[in-house]
């Protein structure tokens, strides 16, 4: 499987006969924007990433929220590529708003899964990382079909779902945000964990070992791919940064990462965006 990463949560899996994004980010506008504006999709940007990565056989698109930093391209993605996209019904109305035919839209349901390709992919509830100053509506919706031009808070969280994909006999798990519901993974297991962890740093002690105890404790991944950890808020065409400091400190975040794998034996691959591997 190769796997490329463009950032945040922004996910493509390919079999080598088809492809499918978990989640849907490029376009990266400035924390004052995001405050206080509003940024189109940057389609020049995705059009050169997306020859740079050839998105040929992209058959799906699934979101895990509606945050803009998982949403807010996959509109001209699935108009370009003539993707089905897979959402909550905050999604169905991102999309609707950018101009995505009823035909290319499935609004998925809960513990349901979905077969794409050589894809197997099961939606899993699941709970977004702690409100911030920067992040207060968690459980709000998107209620009517959202204009691209939109304010970038308006795209509320809209639920948070994680990801169980199979393919062949590898079992991946894509986990976007830092939070658990207890007992979710029980019955599960993955060979690779995408682990969201932006708040990791910050979190204390008993926290951060109940949040292990959840995740991989009980998925008994080979590997972790830690997502969610740079800044999203800088272009893909600029250096890759971590979290600001005030809102997060990304270097702690590895530091106690690196450490639950060592103690535990799981391997750790820090993947930098706009890169592939294959696993």
């Amino acid at each position: 499987m190769k796997i490329s990463y463009f950032g945040t949560t922004t996910l493509l899996f390919d079999d080598g006969k088809d492809q499918v994004f978990f989640d849907c980010h490029f376009t990266r506008p400035s924390l004052a924007k995001y405050i206080a504006g509003s940024q189109p999709s940057d389609t020049a940007l995705i059009d050169d990433l997306m020859k740079l990565h050839p998105m040929d056989r992209l058959r799906a698109v699934f979101i895990s929220h509606t945050h803009h930093d998982h949403v807010m391209d996959a509109p001209y993605v699935v108009k370009k590529t003539g993707a089905v996209m897979y959402g909550t019904s905050s999604a169905m109305n991102v999309a609707k708003g950018g101009g995505v035919s009823e035909k290319q839209l499935v609004e998925f349901k809960a513990n349901t899964s979905y077969k794409v390709g050589g894809f197997k992919i099961t939606v899993i509830p699941s709970l977004h990382s702690k409100p911030t100053i920067l992040n207060n509506d968690l459980g709000q919706t998107i209620d009517e079909p959202l204009d691209p031009n939109a304010r970038l808070r308006d795209y509320k969280e809209g639920g948070s779902y994680d990801f169980y994909v199979e393919t062949g006999d590898k079992k991946y798990m894509i986990r976007p945000s830092f939070n658990y519901i207890e007992g979710q993974m029980d019955g599960y297991k993955a060979d690779v964990l995408f682990l969201g962890v932006a708040g990791l740093a910050k979190a204390d002690a008993a926290t951060e070992e109940k949040f292990f105890a959840e995740t991989a404790a009980k998925l008994e991944p080979k590997l972790i791919i830690p997502v969610h950890w740079d800044n999203f808020f800088s272009p893909l065409d600029k250096p890759v940064t971590g979290m600001p400091p005030l809102i997060e400190h990304t270097e702690a975040v590895f530091h106690k990462l690196a450490m639950y794998c060592e103690a535990n034996g799981i391997d750790l691959l820090i993947q930098i965006p706009r890169t592939s591997i294959t696993v």
